[in-house]
């Protein structure tokens, strides 16, 4: 529903609980709102889906995992192998008798994802921009406003920001980032008999800047292929996507799409939420560090942020909201936050030794079982690095200074 095919009181009225971006994290917490028993739940945004958005699309165990009941996948492919390189060289594949991830296109997903939140009785609004939020009895527990460009103001009892790093929401949380990269990507169509060579299988290149790698990614007729590293080196990055396409033999053919965007990981002691305000997935920096995957942590920070959401709609005085934003924040930090630490500790090694991970996933099979494992949805590297065994023993020194 387009917001020009609203009448002015379809936005009033006081919303359970107003979702900003309806990405995986804004769909996902929608869902979640509702399905905790929140009856009016509106989810807001600028632009309609289904819509291209630039990401990888692996869609590992976790992400799976967190989907709601009976969501099916639309996957462009399954990958059971990875061919390993370093700076496009010592090259060796990997593979696996069981499904280690899936490839998808966002624009599918993500439309299945508000496809879902609206089953479950979430009521979606296309072609507002969201100008900012405030909450002016902030201190007695009051309503948030949502204040849109046309000049409407949506009254909503709690609020859940999923509208990305750069998004109005995380601004008025306070959230702080402290790793930004910047991902470069391009949809290149290749002809059938170049697609059969990759189906079922991807590549993950140790880049030659520090934490950096690149990808290639099947999905039917056409290779996702991109790089990622530190912001600051635009056009280091911009070289090494250009190289990189050239060694996989690739220049020949013209992409499609070519795009690039920021991501932006939090500092450890960012805020998650402020009094009827909470954020998830990229707009409170939610995302592993090493990897840079955020497909995961939109989707389980998102469901978590409508299940707190609804309970901070029916809290009646200022503490009791403040304890529902704190119940928000101990369950990410229980989590999520575990889990990015040891990514920070993951990427800090690899920024010193490639050399050694690359070594180790290819040549020590604990480390590459770990690494199937995790990305199957078995375990997470957190837990690896708290259990005993060959798996803690490979990340122990793989991650020592």
């Amino acid at each position: 529903m387009h917001a020009a095919e609203l009448l002015e009181d379809e936005l009033g009225g006081v919303w359970d609980v107003v979702v900003v971006g309806a990405g995986p994290a804004g769909a996902s917490a929608a869902y979640g709102a509702a399905e905790a028993g929140a009856t009016r739940v509106l989810l807001l945004d600028k632009a309609a889906p289904p819509r291209y958005k630039t990401c990888g699309g692996g869609i590992i165990g976790p992400s799976r995992d967190a989907l709601p009941p009976g969501f099916t996948l639309p996957l462009k492919d399954s990958v059971h192998a990875i061919t390993f390189t370093l700076g496009g060289r010592y090259e060796r594949t990997r593979r696996s008798k069981r499904m280690l991830f899936g490839l998808i296109n966002r624009d599918e997903f993500d439309h299945g994802l508000v496809q879902a939140a609206e089953k479950a009785g979430a009521m979606l609004v296309t072609g507002v921009t969201v100008t900012g939020v405030t909450q002016p009895d902030e201190a007695e527990g009051g309503l948030a406003l949502v204040a849109l460009q046309d000049g409407r103001v949506v009254k909503a009892r709690a609020v859940v920001g999923a509208d990305g790093s750069a998004g109005r929401v995380g601004a008025h949380v306070g959230v702080v980032f402290d790793q930004v990269d910047l991902g470069l990507e391009a949809e290149i169509p290749v002809p059938p008999a170049v697609a059969e060579t990759w189906r079922g299988r991807v590549l993950l290149d140790w880049g030659p800047l520090p934490g950096s790698y690149g990808w290639v990614f099947p999905k039917g007729d056409s290779l996702t292929v991109g790089v990622i590293a530190a912001r600051g080196q635009g056009a280091e990055t911009r070289a090494y996507l250009k190289d990189f396409i050239a060694q996989l033999g690739l220049d020949g053919f013209t992409p499609s799409v070519e795009s690039g965007h920021l991501t932006r990981c939090r500092a450890e002691d960012s805020p998650l939420s402020r009094g009827r305000v909470l954020v998830a997935g990229d707009a409170a920096g939610l995302l592993e560090p090493w990897t840079r995957e955020g497909i995961s942590y939109a989707l389980r920070s998102g469901r978590l942020a409508g299940k707190w959401a609804a309970r901070a709609a029916v809290a009646d005085t200022e503490p009791a909201v403040r304890r529902e934003g704190l119940g928000y924040t101990f369950d990410i930090r229980a989590d999520l936050g575990v889990e990015m630490r040891v990514g920070r500790r993951m990427l800090a090694a690899f920024e010193r030794r490639p050399q050694a991970f690359h070594a180790a996933v290819l040549g020590f099979r604990p480390a590459w079982r770990a690494f199937a494992r995790v990305t199957q949805g078995h375990t997470t590297f957190a837990r690896l690095s708290r259990e005993y065994g060959l798996a803690r023993q490979t990340i122990a020194f793989l991650t020592r200074r």
